[in-house]
Order: structure tokens, then sequence, then C-alpha cells
């Protein structure tokens, strides 16, 4: 500026750039449409996390605000108050919540699995591919050490609670005197393996990485995939509402998983940053989270035809054991056309 207190030319040419440049952003963000999506803190829900830490969302005009939920029904029940327009949580509560007659619909799958079952070097060593090897190594364990074997899992629904559930009762008919079962929360479930509350524990990703690398005594005896055929994990749902009123945010949200799904499975390391920084608070290493990525634990998957019938089996078998009196049914549960208008990679 001149002595005379006048603005030049340049500084009126360069201040005009800056309020074009200022507004340009307000503009920019302003185009971005919110898309409220809740979340449980889940290896099976990384794709969410992937598309939010890269940048891709907001590249797709969608600003996602996210809320974290310890379980998937407290996720289904902030849904149900409107306060949410989607979800990335396990297929079972959103099967129930539309058995009752939400406005939700099933637009994409995340993954199948999500945990290991992880034991005390006492107990996993006697149990091998062999299915009766199951319950004999729960007997064996429970006359070595005079007690039962302490197994800690979720709350009766979980993914890693049916899987265990099922492999105990209907693969290794294990004898329910041999086995004392604990229900408690994933962090909890983690602590209580490596404090050596519990002899065993269903992990769910990345707890069982994290736990098998501060005690490498501990071995992990199975999957969740393999202790209940592909099971089903992790979907994305949205409401009917967003489907009928924001059907090209929906598409795009699909888009996203499709090409986040890409990079986790061709590039994990990449990936793994994004998904360390929401599972691992940052306390735990991407290298860490990059080997639960890849671990047989999970399985990423985006099409929901890979889940469906894994899906009605897994809801009949919770139905016999007392989860629901009868099993949610799975008609009108997927919403295939996303997916099959989706732009994937060739």
């Amino acid at each position: 500026m001149p002595s005379g207190g006048y603005p030049t030319r340049r500084g009126l040419l360069a201040s005009a750039g800056a309020l074009s440049l200022a507004a340009t952003t307000r503009g920019r963000a302003a185009e971005l449409r919110p898309l409220r999506i809740g979340y449980v803190p889940v290896i099976g829900a990384a794709a969410l996390f992937v598309m939010d830490g890269a940048g891709w969302a907001r590249e797709a005009g969608l600003d996602l605000k996210a809320a974290k939920f310890d379980s998937g029904p407290a996720a289904i029940q902030a849904f149900a108050s409107g306060t949410l327009d989607a979800l990335a949580i396990g297929v079972a509560p959103v099967a129930v919540a539309h058995s009752k007659g939400a406005n939700i619909s099933v637009v994409s799958a995340a993954g199948l699995g999500g945990s290991s079952f992880v034991a005390v070097p006492d107990l996993a060593s006697g149990i091998t591919s062999d299915p009766a090897s199951i319950a004999a190594a729960f007997a064996a364990f429970r006359k070595a050490n005079g007690r039962r074997a302490k197994v800690a899992t979720l709350p009766a629904g979980g993914v890693p609670t049916v899987a265990l559930s099922f492999w105990l009762n209907r693969t290794g008919h294990v004898d329910p005197a041999d086995v004392e079962i604990v229900t408690i929360g994933i962090e909890a479930a983690q602590l209580a393996m490596l404090s050596n509350a519990v002899d065993a524990a269903t992990l769910l990703e990345p707890s069982a990485t994290i736990v098998l690398q501060r005690n490498p005594k501990l071995k992990t005896v199975i999957s969740a995939r393999d202790m209940f055929p592909n099971i089903p994990g992790v979907v994305f749902a949205v409401s009917r509402r967003m489907i009928a009123e924001r059907r090209d945010d929906v598409q795009a949200l699909v888009n996203l998983v499709i090409r986040a799904t890409g990079l986790i499975k061709a590039k994990p390391e990449e990936a793994a940053p994004y998904v360390a920084k929401i599972l691992g608070g940052g306390l735990v290493e991407p290298d860490v989270m990059r080997r639960a990525m890849i671990s047989r634990a999970v399985e990423y998957v985006v099409d929901p035809r890979d889940i469906m019938q894994s899906t009605k089996a897994m809801l009949e078998y919770q139905a016999s054991i007392g989860d629901f009196a009868t099993a949610p049914p799975v008609e009108g549960l997927f919403d295939l056309s996303f997916y099959d208008a989706a732009k994937k990679p060739r």
C-alpha cells in the first residue's frame, strides 16, 4: 500500500483473488450433502474409515457425519429415532429392525466374520481339525485344572457369540459342564484375555491381533468364518426415505464402499493408516492394523448376494437358540439395485 494509504491495483487484484478463492471454498463446502451414518468400531467396517479418511467421500459430494456405537442394537435405536441416515453394523440387528417395520434396506455387504477364537495353550493345543477334538479339549482342560474353561464373548446376538455357540454346540458337541461363557464388551474381552481373567475369548479384529502381539503364548484356534461357514458381518444399510429422496447419494455411498474395499484388498498397507486412526485411537501402529485387516478372521465382500444365504442361515440358527422368537425374514431386506448399477473396477 502506498504512503497515502490508498490500495494499489495489484493489491486490489490480490484481495479480489483471495475473496474469490474464499467464496469458491465456501461454495464447495455448501455443495457437500451431509450423510449421517452410525457404525460399530470393528474391522468389518473398514471401508467406511477408508472412504472418509482418504477424502473420497467429500470428493463424491458427501459430508460423512459418523457416530460410533458400542453395539448394533444401540445404533438401530438411534436410526429409529431419525437421527441417522445410514448404518455400518452387523446384519442381524438390521434384519430384526426390518422385520419390525423399520424402513431400512441393506444396500451393500462389507465383510464376512470379523473375529477369532483365541485361547491359552492348555486349551488350544488339544483342538485340531477333527470336530471330536473340540469337546475332548474342553473336557481335558477341566480335568487338568479342576474347573471349567472360562470363555469371554459378546452379549447374545453378536456375530462372534453366534459363531461360538454354533461351533461349541453344533460342531463340537461340547458338554456345557466343561465350559463357562462370560458375556462382556469388545474392549473388556481384550483386557480379560490379556489379564488371564479368562482362558479363551472370541476377539474381534483388531483386538485378536493386538492380543497375540502382546502375548505370543496365546493361540488363534479358529476364525468366526470357519466356526459358522461364511457367517456375515458388517453391512451398509440406509433408510428407504433416503433411497426415495437421495438415490444418487446412496449410489455414491455404494460406489465408495466398492472403491474402499478394492484398496483394502489390493493395498492394505495404504488403507491401514485410515483404519488405525479410528480403531486404534492413535495407539495402534498401522502395520498391526494391516495384519489385522489381512487375517483369516475377515473377508471383505461388497455384493449383497454373497451374504444372503448365510444371513438366512444365521438368523434361523439364532432363532433356534432363543435370540429371537422366530427368524426375521430376509425377503425385502436387501436392495441389489445399487450394487448392480455401480461402476466396478475391471
